[in-house]
This record gives C-alpha cells, structure tokens and sequence, in this order.
C-alpha cells in the first residue's frame, strides 16, 4: 500500500490536535512573540456563509487583533445585499469582485483594493467567482 506523504501529515495532524484537545486550524498561520502574525492566505479554507455562493472565514481572533478584523471571502455566481456597520476594505485576490452601490456598479480585479465606509448599503456581487481578503474596523464586525 503506497501512502502518499500529504495523507501521512494529516494523519498525524489529526491525532496530535485529538490527543492534546486542540481545535484544528484551517489553515496556515504564525504567531511572532512581538504580536506579529503572517496568514498564508492560499491556504485558507472558507466556510458557507448565509446562502449558497457565499462563503467566508475571519483569520484573526478578538484576542489576536481587537481593533482590526481580517478574512477571506469567496462569491460563487451570486450576489447578496449588505449594510456596513463597520469600515470595511477588499483585496481582491482572484476574480472580479463588484460592489453595486445606488444603482453604479464599482469592480475590483486581482491586487485591487476597494474600500467601503460604515453605513453603505451595497450588493457585494460576482458574474463568475471573486475570492477576496476583507479588513473590518472595528474587528467585531458580526455584533458592530
């Protein structure tokens, strides 16, 4: 039986986070000592997020970052309306990702960056797939 070195890393990933009770991270990050903290943001899996086509994952914890939140966020052929409590900044990391704000549609490629203030009432929207990191302040952006 050949067992492929990926199946044996998460084999034994699985049993050390069982054995020592600690939740498994989905996904690739470093803590610094000086509170520095690096996401490999490729590595990050989203989770489904109020309807199908939505899908999200904040990467920073309350603890890690109070003030500024982070995440990823993946639109699949969809849109959804949204109101901000919050200021909110994307980077679009693959796609094309639109905001459509009083009836003007304003779009962002890989490598832009669209900032959004609190208070907008907006359609985050996609005509194929948008994969995005978002930068929320303050950093509860789900009870702001």
């Amino acid at each position: 039986m050949n067992v492929s070195e990926e199946l044996l890393k998460e084999i034994v990933k699985k049993v050390l986070c069982e054995q020592w009770k600690q939740p498994e991270v989905p996904f690739e990050k470093v803590k610094d000592q000086s509170g520095v903290i690096a996401v490999k943001t490729s590595t990050v899996k989203c989770e489904p997020f109020q309807q199908e086509g939505v899908k999200l994952r904040d990467i920073l914890t309350l603890e890690e970052a109070p003030r500024m939140g982070a995440g990823i966020m993946e639109l699949d052929h969809t849109s959804f309306p949204w109101t901000l409590e919050y200021d909110e900044y994307d980077l679009v990391i693959e796609g094309e990702l639109e905001i459509e704000i009083d009836g003007r549609v304003i779009k962002g490629g890989p490598g832009d960056i669209l900032y959004i203030p609190k208070g907008s009432s907006i359609r985050f929207q996609t005509p194929k797939f948008a994969r995005y990191a978002y930068f929320t302040y303050p950093a509860d952006w789900q009870n702001s």
